[in-house]
């Protein structure tokens, strides 16, 4: 697993050579890994990286990335004031921005996403409301019947909406609960606002989310493909850049 946080991905036969055994022990690690949905086999070998029905547990995406997380992070704080009602959805690129909402304080925070929920749960200054439901250890967040119920009670300034891919003009995840949960949030959200890598563009997964043009703000870290670009040109959407601080429109 530290090899796949570092690596991505890792083959079989590099395993077996690293740890000195069989390749059917290797198989037989990687089953158990898989089945407790922690890694994704692939030909040859395993990944950690977003298929269509797979995304990595939550312990190991949080510790991918952070500087990307970071800049995207400080590009969303811009979008919020003192005052406002945020909501913020699951993700480990939403929890380094929910952790960093204490610098708009004194604000209100709605939110399934458990390591939001631990970040500011004690700070004065942040009226915490957190969503109950089912806890998903993968994805370290609260879902179901009883978060989406909540969610229909309440409405919030802005709503952070973060997505594992975005193919063309629309934005998928591969797990129907997670969708519902960031569905409810959207229509509780006055504003609309997706995260996503730009790694994470011209990809698709099982469920689809929403269409670009529902997002009133759209925030990646890097220029996607120009394949991805032109699709947004296209369709008039505006995406801020957070690396390089600039809009392309």
């Amino acid at each position: 697993m530290e090899l796949l946080v570092l690596q991505g991905e890792v083959g079989l036969e590099e395993l077996a050579n690293r740890f000195a055994v069989s390749k059917m022990t290797i198989h037989r690690d990687l089953d158990e890994l898989e089945g407790h949905g922690l890694i994704r086999k692939i030909r040859g070998g395993a990944t950690i990286e977003s298929g269509t029905q797979f995304e990595s547990d939550f312990r190991f995406r949080e510790r991918q990335g952070q500087d990307v997380k970071a800049a995207m992070a400080e590009a969303a704080l811009a979008l919020v004031e003192p005052g406002m009602t945020v909501m913020i959805n699951d993700g480990s690129m939403a929890a380094v921005l929910g952790e960093r909402l204490v610098e708009k304080r004194p604000l209100t925070v709605i939110t399934n996403n458990a390591a939001v929920m631990e970040a500011l749960r004690l700070d004065t200054g942040i009226t915490l409301i957190a969503l109950g439901g089912t806890f998903s250890p993968k994805f370290n967040a609260f879902f179901g019947s009883l978060a989406e119920a909540g969610l229909a009670r309440l409405r919030a300034d802005i709503s952070f909406i973060s997505s594992p891919a975005v193919s063309g003009l629309e934005v998928f995840h591969m797990d129907d609960s997670v969708v519902r949960a960031k569905r409810a949030m959207m229509a509780s959200g006055t504003r609309r606002c997706l995260l996503v890598n730009h790694t994470r563009f011209d990809r698709t997964a099982l469920h689809k989310l929403a269409d670009l043009d529902e997002f009133d703000f759209i925030i990646t870290d890097k220029a996607p493909s120009q394949t991805a670009l032109h699709a947004l040109e296209s369709a008039g959407l505006t995406l801020t850049v957070a690396e390089h601080r600039e809009t392309l429109s």
